[in-house]
Protein backbone atom coordinates (compact mmCIF):
# COMPACT_ATOMS: atom_id res chain seq x y z
CA UNK A 1 0.00 0.00 0.00
CA UNK A 2 1.10 3.34 -1.15
CA UNK A 3 1.07 6.08 1.37
CA UNK A 4 1.27 9.97 1.33
CA UNK A 5 4.81 11.21 2.13
CA UNK A 6 5.13 12.42 5.42
CA UNK A 7 5.36 16.32 5.86
CA UNK A 8 8.58 17.96 6.46
CA UNK A 9 9.89 20.46 8.98
CA UNK A 10 9.68 23.21 6.48
CA UNK A 11 6.76 22.45 5.26
CA UNK A 12 4.68 23.40 8.47
CA UNK A 13 6.93 27.02 8.47
CA UNK A 14 6.59 28.20 5.37
CA UNK A 15 4.26 30.50 4.83
CA UNK A 16 3.22 31.10 8.15
CA UNK A 17 1.06 33.88 9.17
CA UNK A 18 0.24 35.67 12.78
CA UNK A 19 0.47 32.55 14.36
CA UNK A 20 0.47 31.96 18.34
CA UNK A 21 3.53 32.07 19.67
CA UNK A 22 5.05 31.77 16.46
CA UNK A 23 6.35 27.91 16.82
CA UNK A 24 8.72 26.55 14.12
CA UNK A 25 8.17 24.38 11.35
CA UNK A 26 10.02 21.64 13.48
CA UNK A 27 7.76 22.38 16.89
CA UNK A 28 4.79 22.81 15.10
CA UNK A 29 4.99 18.89 13.67
CA UNK A 30 6.58 17.41 16.80
CA UNK A 31 4.31 19.52 19.22
CA UNK A 32 1.27 19.78 17.56
CA UNK A 33 0.92 17.36 14.61
CA UNK A 34 2.31 14.03 16.00
CA UNK A 35 0.51 14.22 19.18
CA UNK A 36 -3.24 15.29 18.27
CA UNK A 37 -2.32 12.69 15.08
CA UNK A 38 -1.71 10.09 17.22
CA UNK A 39 -4.98 10.48 18.95
CA UNK A 40 -7.11 10.61 15.66
CA UNK A 41 -5.02 7.53 14.52
CA UNK A 42 -5.83 5.39 17.72
CA UNK A 43 -9.94 6.96 17.32
CA UNK A 44 -9.82 5.49 13.40
CA UNK A 45 -8.18 2.31 14.50
CA UNK A 46 -10.82 1.44 17.58
CA UNK A 47 -13.63 2.41 15.77
CA UNK A 48 -13.15 -0.48 12.88
CA UNK A 49 -11.18 -2.97 14.22
CA UNK A 50 -14.43 -5.02 15.06
CA UNK A 51 -14.34 -5.93 11.44
CA UNK A 52 -11.69 -8.63 12.14
CA UNK A 53 -12.61 -9.24 15.72
CA UNK A 54 -16.29 -10.28 14.87
CA UNK A 55 -15.78 -14.03 14.99
CA UNK A 56 -13.71 -13.19 18.13
CA UNK A 57 -16.67 -11.51 19.73
CA UNK A 58 -19.73 -13.68 18.18
CA UNK A 59 -17.45 -16.60 19.79
CA UNK A 60 -16.57 -14.79 23.31
CA UNK A 61 -20.64 -13.20 24.14
CA UNK A 62 -22.73 -15.34 21.92
CA UNK A 63 -23.49 -12.79 19.93
CA UNK A 64 -26.38 -12.37 16.86
CA UNK A 65 -25.48 -10.16 14.09
CA UNK A 66 -28.06 -7.24 15.90
CA UNK A 67 -26.60 -7.44 18.96
CA UNK A 68 -22.77 -7.53 16.81
CA UNK A 69 -23.86 -4.33 14.96
CA UNK A 70 -25.20 -2.80 18.22
CA UNK A 71 -21.86 -3.42 20.26
CA UNK A 72 -20.28 -2.23 17.35
CA UNK A 73 -21.96 0.70 16.86
CA UNK A 74 -22.51 2.09 20.54
CA UNK A 75 -19.28 3.99 19.59
CA UNK A 76 -20.65 6.06 16.87
CA UNK A 77 -23.59 6.72 19.57
CA UNK A 78 -20.85 8.14 22.13
CA UNK A 79 -19.48 10.05 19.59
CA UNK A 80 -22.63 11.70 19.00
CA UNK A 81 -23.80 12.35 22.64
CA UNK A 82 -20.39 14.20 22.66
CA UNK A 83 -19.96 16.46 20.16
CA UNK A 84 -21.64 19.83 21.47
CA UNK A 85 -20.29 19.22 24.66
CA UNK A 86 -16.86 18.30 23.46
CA UNK A 87 -16.88 21.51 20.73
CA UNK A 88 -18.02 24.12 23.40
CA UNK A 89 -15.20 22.76 25.61
CA UNK A 90 -12.40 22.91 23.30
CA UNK A 91 -13.81 26.46 22.60
CA UNK A 92 -13.70 27.23 25.81
CA UNK A 93 -10.41 25.25 27.24
CA UNK A 94 -8.08 24.46 24.62
CA UNK A 95 -7.40 20.86 22.64
CA UNK A 96 -4.73 20.27 25.17
CA UNK A 97 -6.48 20.83 28.38
CA UNK A 98 -9.37 18.51 27.02
CA UNK A 99 -7.80 15.62 25.45
CA UNK A 100 -5.55 14.56 28.40
CA UNK A 101 -8.77 13.51 30.42
CA UNK A 102 -10.47 11.96 27.40
CA UNK A 103 -8.16 9.92 25.99
CA UNK A 104 -7.53 8.61 29.92
CA UNK A 105 -11.33 7.89 29.85
CA UNK A 106 -10.77 6.22 26.25
CA UNK A 107 -7.84 4.60 28.22
CA UNK A 108 -10.54 3.32 30.60
CA UNK A 109 -13.32 1.73 28.43
CA UNK A 110 -10.71 0.15 26.02
CA UNK A 111 -9.32 -2.02 29.24
CA UNK A 112 -13.27 -2.83 30.31
CA UNK A 113 -13.63 -3.54 26.68
CA UNK A 114 -10.72 -6.38 26.97
CA UNK A 115 -11.88 -7.70 30.43
CA UNK A 116 -15.95 -7.61 29.55
CA UNK A 117 -17.18 -11.08 29.68
CA UNK A 118 -21.00 -10.73 28.37
CA UNK A 119 -22.41 -8.19 25.99
CA UNK A 120 -23.88 -5.65 28.74
CA UNK A 121 -20.42 -5.64 30.36
CA UNK A 122 -18.97 -5.11 26.76
CA UNK A 123 -21.49 -2.68 25.50
CA UNK A 124 -21.13 -0.29 28.27
CA UNK A 125 -17.55 -0.72 27.75
CA UNK A 126 -17.66 0.27 23.85
CA UNK A 127 -19.99 3.49 24.95
CA UNK A 128 -17.05 4.67 27.37
CA UNK A 129 -14.74 3.81 24.70
CA UNK A 130 -16.11 6.26 22.12
CA UNK A 131 -16.90 8.96 24.62
CA UNK A 132 -13.37 9.24 25.22
CA UNK A 133 -12.04 9.01 21.31
CA UNK A 134 -14.56 11.35 20.31
CA UNK A 135 -12.71 14.80 20.96
CA UNK A 136 -9.47 13.65 18.74
CA UNK A 137 -10.31 14.38 15.46
CA UNK A 138 -12.38 17.77 15.99
CA UNK A 139 -9.10 18.68 18.90
CA UNK A 140 -6.52 17.95 16.55
CA UNK A 141 -8.34 19.91 13.51
CA UNK A 142 -8.67 23.10 16.33
CA UNK A 143 -5.24 22.06 17.37
CA UNK A 144 -3.72 22.67 13.50
CA UNK A 145 -6.13 25.71 12.78
CA UNK A 146 -4.37 27.15 16.17
CA UNK A 147 -0.83 26.98 15.21
CA UNK A 148 -0.45 26.04 11.31
CA UNK A 149 -0.86 29.09 9.09
CA UNK A 150 -3.70 29.15 6.82
CA UNK A 151 -2.19 28.90 3.62
CA UNK A 152 -1.21 24.93 5.11
CA UNK A 153 -4.01 24.30 6.43
CA UNK A 154 -5.74 22.31 3.93
CA UNK A 155 -2.85 19.99 3.20
CA UNK A 156 -2.17 19.26 6.66
CA UNK A 157 -5.60 18.87 7.02
CA UNK A 158 -5.16 16.07 4.64
CA UNK A 159 -2.05 14.61 6.16
CA UNK A 160 -4.62 14.20 9.51
CA UNK A 161 -7.34 11.87 7.46
CA UNK A 162 -4.12 10.18 6.25
CA UNK A 163 -3.30 9.38 10.05
CA UNK A 164 -6.91 8.01 10.49
CA UNK A 165 -6.58 6.29 7.48
CA UNK A 166 -3.39 4.52 8.50
CA UNK A 167 -5.15 3.98 11.60
CA UNK A 168 -7.98 2.11 9.98
CA UNK A 169 -5.71 0.51 8.08
CA UNK A 170 -3.65 -1.17 11.19
CA UNK A 171 -6.81 -2.37 12.21
CA UNK A 172 -7.23 -5.21 9.35
CA UNK A 173 -4.71 -6.79 8.39
CA UNK A 174 -2.09 -6.22 11.05
CA UNK A 175 -4.24 -6.49 13.70
CA UNK A 176 -5.16 -9.95 12.02
CA UNK A 177 -1.10 -11.01 12.33
CA UNK A 178 -0.88 -9.96 16.05
CA UNK A 179 -3.79 -12.11 16.55
CA UNK A 180 -1.70 -14.92 15.67
CA UNK A 181 0.46 -14.57 18.17
CA UNK A 182 -2.05 -13.22 21.69
CA UNK A 183 -5.86 -13.27 22.62
CA UNK A 184 -8.17 -10.60 21.14
CA UNK A 185 -8.54 -9.13 24.57
CA UNK A 186 -4.52 -8.26 25.34
CA UNK A 187 -4.97 -6.20 21.69
CA UNK A 188 -7.66 -3.84 24.03
CA UNK A 189 -4.83 -3.89 26.54
CA UNK A 190 -2.04 -2.73 24.34
CA UNK A 191 -4.17 0.13 22.71
CA UNK A 192 -5.24 1.40 26.03
CA UNK A 193 -1.80 1.96 27.06
CA UNK A 194 -1.24 3.73 23.68
CA UNK A 195 -3.99 6.26 24.78
CA UNK A 196 -2.92 6.49 27.76
CA UNK A 197 0.82 7.29 25.94
CA UNK A 198 -1.35 9.79 23.17
CA UNK A 199 -2.25 11.58 26.47
CA UNK A 200 1.08 12.00 27.87
CA UNK A 201 1.89 13.00 25.09
CA UNK A 202 -0.52 15.81 24.38
CA UNK A 203 -0.50 17.39 27.76
CA UNK A 204 3.43 17.10 27.83
CA UNK A 205 3.87 18.34 24.13
CA UNK A 206 1.14 20.26 23.19
CA UNK A 207 1.79 24.17 23.65
CA UNK A 208 -1.49 26.46 25.08
CA UNK A 209 -2.25 29.05 22.97
CA UNK A 210 -3.01 32.59 24.15
CA UNK A 211 -6.36 32.13 26.00
CA UNK A 212 -9.20 34.09 23.52
CA UNK A 213 -12.31 35.65 25.63
CA UNK A 214 -14.87 33.28 26.50
CA UNK A 215 -18.13 33.55 23.68
CA UNK A 216 -21.15 32.37 24.31
CA UNK A 217 -22.05 29.07 22.71
CA UNK A 218 -25.82 29.27 22.67
CA UNK A 219 -28.41 27.72 20.31
CA UNK A 220 -28.72 30.59 18.30
CA UNK A 221 -25.54 29.91 16.30
CA UNK A 222 -26.42 26.39 15.95
CA UNK A 223 -29.87 27.22 14.98
CA UNK A 224 -28.18 29.77 12.46
CA UNK A 225 -26.13 26.62 10.54
CA UNK A 226 -28.94 24.60 10.25
CA UNK A 227 -30.92 27.43 8.37
CA UNK A 228 -27.76 28.14 6.19
CA UNK A 229 -28.90 27.29 2.76
CA UNK A 230 -25.40 25.50 1.44
CA UNK A 231 -25.46 23.44 5.15
CA UNK A 232 -29.14 22.12 4.29
CA UNK A 233 -28.37 21.49 0.54
CA UNK A 234 -25.06 19.80 1.51
CA UNK A 235 -26.57 17.71 4.35
CA UNK A 236 -29.72 16.91 2.06
CA UNK A 237 -26.79 15.25 -0.61
CA UNK A 238 -24.15 13.83 1.78
CA UNK A 239 -25.28 13.46 4.67
CA UNK A 240 -27.21 9.95 4.41
CA UNK A 241 -24.26 8.45 2.21
CA UNK A 242 -21.36 9.56 4.74
CA UNK A 243 -23.59 7.33 7.06
CA UNK A 244 -23.63 4.45 5.54
CA UNK A 245 -20.11 4.72 4.80
CA UNK A 246 -19.11 4.84 8.15
CA UNK A 247 -21.70 2.44 9.58
CA UNK A 248 -20.72 -0.09 6.86
CA UNK A 249 -16.85 -0.34 6.44
CA UNK A 250 -16.31 -0.47 10.06
CA UNK A 251 -18.38 -3.70 10.68
CA UNK A 252 -20.88 -5.04 8.00
CA UNK A 253 -18.03 -5.64 4.88
CA UNK A 254 -15.64 -7.65 6.90
CA UNK A 255 -18.95 -9.59 7.69
CA UNK A 256 -20.32 -9.99 4.22
CA UNK A 257 -16.72 -10.88 3.41
CA UNK A 258 -17.43 -14.26 5.48
CA UNK A 259 -20.91 -14.73 4.83
CA UNK A 260 -20.99 -14.53 1.25
CA UNK A 261 -18.27 -14.78 0.23
CA UNK A 262 -16.86 -17.43 2.13
CA UNK A 263 -13.39 -16.00 2.47
CA UNK A 264 -11.14 -16.82 5.74
CA UNK A 265 -9.88 -14.25 8.99
CA UNK A 266 -6.78 -13.96 6.90
CA UNK A 267 -8.76 -12.61 3.10
CA UNK A 268 -10.79 -10.78 5.22
CA UNK A 269 -8.09 -8.88 7.11
CA UNK A 270 -6.08 -8.36 4.05
CA UNK A 271 -9.34 -6.92 1.71
CA UNK A 272 -10.03 -5.07 4.58
CA UNK A 273 -6.56 -3.84 4.40
CA UNK A 274 -6.58 -2.64 0.85
CA UNK A 275 -10.13 -1.12 1.74
CA UNK A 276 -8.64 1.02 4.64
CA UNK A 277 -5.36 2.14 2.58
CA UNK A 278 -7.93 3.20 -0.37
CA UNK A 279 -9.53 5.76 1.95
CA UNK A 280 -6.04 7.34 2.15
CA UNK A 281 -5.68 7.15 -1.31
CA UNK A 282 -9.14 8.36 -2.20
CA UNK A 283 -8.91 11.20 0.78
CA UNK A 284 -5.94 12.69 -1.37
CA UNK A 285 -7.34 11.80 -4.39
CA UNK A 286 -11.03 13.77 -3.35
CA UNK A 287 -9.03 16.98 -3.13
CA UNK A 288 -7.19 16.82 -6.20
CA UNK A 289 -9.94 16.37 -8.48
CA UNK A 290 -12.13 19.07 -6.63
CA UNK A 291 -9.10 21.65 -6.73
CA UNK A 292 -9.11 20.30 -10.93
CA UNK A 293 -12.77 20.67 -11.16
CA UNK A 294 -13.28 24.51 -10.08
CA UNK A 295 -10.53 25.58 -12.05
CA UNK A 296 -13.14 24.38 -14.89
CA UNK A 297 -15.75 26.50 -13.32
CA UNK A 298 -17.59 23.45 -11.39
CA UNK A 299 -18.06 23.55 -8.02
CA UNK A 300 -17.92 21.30 -4.84
CA UNK A 301 -20.96 20.36 -4.31
CA UNK A 302 -21.72 19.18 -8.64
CA UNK A 303 -18.39 17.03 -7.69
CA UNK A 304 -19.82 15.48 -4.27
CA UNK A 305 -23.05 14.52 -6.17
CA UNK A 306 -21.69 12.84 -8.97
CA UNK A 307 -19.40 11.10 -6.64
CA UNK A 308 -22.42 9.73 -4.64
CA UNK A 309 -23.69 8.87 -7.31
CA UNK A 310 -21.08 6.40 -8.64
CA UNK A 311 -20.97 5.39 -4.16
CA UNK A 312 -24.87 4.42 -4.79
CA UNK A 313 -23.48 2.45 -8.14
CA UNK A 314 -21.35 0.32 -5.91
CA UNK A 315 -23.61 -0.33 -3.34
CA UNK A 316 -26.01 -1.69 -6.00
CA UNK A 317 -23.58 -4.06 -7.32
CA UNK A 318 -23.21 -5.31 -3.70
CA UNK A 319 -27.81 -5.43 -3.82
CA UNK A 320 -26.84 -7.68 -7.36
CA UNK A 321 -24.81 -10.36 -5.57
CA UNK A 322 -21.76 -10.17 -8.03
CA UNK A 323 -19.96 -12.39 -6.33
CA UNK A 324 -16.66 -12.56 -9.07
CA UNK A 325 -16.10 -9.24 -8.57
CA UNK A 326 -16.87 -9.22 -4.51
CA UNK A 327 -13.01 -8.30 -3.55
CA UNK A 328 -13.14 -5.38 -6.00
CA UNK A 329 -16.27 -4.17 -4.49
CA UNK A 330 -14.91 -4.52 -0.88
CA UNK A 331 -12.27 -1.77 -1.41
CA UNK A 332 -14.12 0.11 -4.23
CA UNK A 333 -16.53 0.67 -1.16
CA UNK A 334 -14.45 2.40 0.63
CA UNK A 335 -12.06 4.23 -2.12
CA UNK A 336 -15.29 5.57 -3.59
CA UNK A 337 -17.25 6.30 -0.07
CA UNK A 338 -14.40 8.62 0.57
CA UNK A 339 -16.17 11.11 -1.23
CA UNK A 340 -18.30 11.64 1.45
CA UNK A 341 -15.74 13.98 3.36
CA UNK A 342 -16.46 16.58 1.03
CA UNK A 343 -18.94 17.80 3.04
CA UNK A 344 -16.59 19.62 5.56
CA UNK A 345 -14.98 21.31 2.81
CA UNK A 346 -18.40 22.81 1.14
CA UNK A 347 -19.40 23.77 4.84
CA UNK A 348 -16.10 25.40 5.78
CA UNK A 349 -16.12 27.46 2.97
CA UNK A 350 -19.17 28.54 2.71
CA UNK A 351 -19.91 29.52 6.57
CA UNK A 352 -18.89 32.62 7.87
CA UNK A 353 -15.83 31.91 10.36
CA UNK A 354 -18.41 32.59 13.62
CA UNK A 355 -19.94 29.41 12.41
CA UNK A 356 -17.39 26.85 10.84
CA UNK A 357 -17.13 25.20 14.47
CA UNK A 358 -20.51 24.80 15.04
CA UNK A 359 -21.08 23.81 11.48
CA UNK A 360 -18.41 21.33 11.80
CA UNK A 361 -19.78 19.69 15.00
CA UNK A 362 -23.59 19.57 14.11
CA UNK A 363 -21.98 17.64 10.80
CA UNK A 364 -20.62 15.44 13.32
CA UNK A 365 -23.60 14.89 15.59
CA UNK A 366 -25.93 14.02 12.66
CA UNK A 367 -22.97 11.62 10.64
CA UNK A 368 -22.59 9.77 14.08
CA UNK A 369 -25.80 9.41 14.85
CA UNK A 370 -26.90 7.44 11.84
CA UNK A 371 -23.98 5.98 11.49
CA UNK A 372 -25.01 4.06 14.75
CA UNK A 373 -28.62 3.86 13.38
CA UNK A 374 -27.07 2.41 9.96
CA UNK A 375 -24.34 0.03 11.90
CA UNK A 376 -27.23 -1.22 14.23
CA UNK A 377 -29.83 -1.27 11.92
CA UNK A 378 -28.06 -3.23 8.94
CA UNK A 379 -27.23 -6.10 11.31
CA UNK A 380 -31.53 -5.80 12.51
CA UNK A 381 -32.51 -6.50 8.91
CA UNK A 382 -29.63 -9.42 8.59
CA UNK A 383 -30.76 -11.25 11.41
CA UNK A 384 -34.29 -11.74 9.79
CA UNK A 385 -33.03 -14.68 8.02
CA UNK A 386 -31.36 -17.87 9.86
CA UNK A 387 -28.28 -18.73 9.77
CA UNK A 388 -26.20 -22.70 8.27
CA UNK A 389 -25.28 -24.50 10.79
CA UNK A 390 -21.64 -22.79 10.10
CA UNK A 391 -23.38 -19.37 11.96
CA UNK A 392 -23.23 -18.24 7.47
CA UNK A 393 -25.93 -15.74 7.08
CA UNK A 394 -27.23 -15.95 3.24
CA UNK A 395 -26.82 -13.54 0.60
CA UNK A 396 -29.99 -12.39 0.31
CA UNK A 397 -30.13 -10.88 4.00
CA UNK A 398 -27.27 -8.86 2.77
CA UNK A 399 -28.62 -7.88 -0.38
CA UNK A 400 -31.61 -7.04 1.55
CA UNK A 401 -29.87 -4.78 4.05
CA UNK A 402 -27.98 -3.11 1.21
CA UNK A 403 -30.69 -2.71 -1.28
CA UNK A 404 -32.60 -0.52 2.07
CA UNK A 405 -29.54 1.63 1.77
CA UNK A 406 -30.00 2.98 -1.64
CA UNK A 407 -33.53 3.66 -1.19
CA UNK A 408 -32.46 5.88 1.74
CA UNK A 409 -29.66 7.60 -0.42
CA UNK A 410 -31.70 7.85 -3.36
CA UNK A 411 -34.46 10.42 -2.53
CA UNK A 412 -31.46 12.91 -1.46
CA UNK A 413 -29.52 12.44 -5.00
CA UNK A 414 -33.07 12.96 -6.93
CA UNK A 415 -34.13 16.41 -4.50
CA UNK A 416 -30.38 17.74 -5.44
CA UNK A 417 -30.81 17.22 -8.97
CA UNK A 418 -34.16 18.56 -8.89
CA UNK A 419 -33.13 21.67 -6.96
CA UNK A 420 -30.48 22.42 -9.74
CA UNK A 421 -32.34 22.27 -12.90
CA UNK A 422 -34.96 24.51 -11.40
CA UNK A 423 -33.10 27.33 -12.04
CA UNK A 424 -31.43 26.20 -15.13
CA UNK A 425 -35.52 25.50 -16.45
CA UNK A 426 -36.05 29.17 -15.19
CA UNK A 427 -33.08 30.67 -16.77
CA UNK A 428 -34.12 28.74 -19.94
CA UNK A 429 -37.70 30.27 -20.22
CA UNK A 430 -36.53 33.66 -19.36
CA UNK A 431 -34.26 33.64 -22.26
CA UNK A 432 -36.73 32.42 -24.74
CA UNK A 433 -39.14 35.65 -23.58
Amino acid sequence: MVLAPAPSPAFFSQGRQHVPGRLSGMAVLCLVFLPYALGHYLSCLLRTVNAVLAPQLVGAAALTPGDLGLLTSAYFLAFAVAQLPVGIALDRYGPRRVQFPMLLLAALGTVGFAVGSGFTQMLCARLVMGLGLAGCFMGAVKAISTWVAPARLPSVQGYLIAAGGLGAATSTLPVQVFLKHVDWRWLFVVLALCCVVAAVLVLILAPTPQAAPNKKSDGAGLGNVLKHPVFRETAGLVLVPHMVFFGIQGLWIGRWLTDVGRFSEQGVAWLLYLGMGAVIVGAIAVGKVTEWAARRGIDAITVACLGVLLFVVVQWAFVMGWQPGMPVLAVLFTLVGTITGIEYTIVAQAMPPALTGRASTCLNLLIFTGAFAVQAGFGLVVSLWQPDAAQHYPAAAYQAAFFVLVLLQLPGIGWFVWRRRRPLAANTVESLI
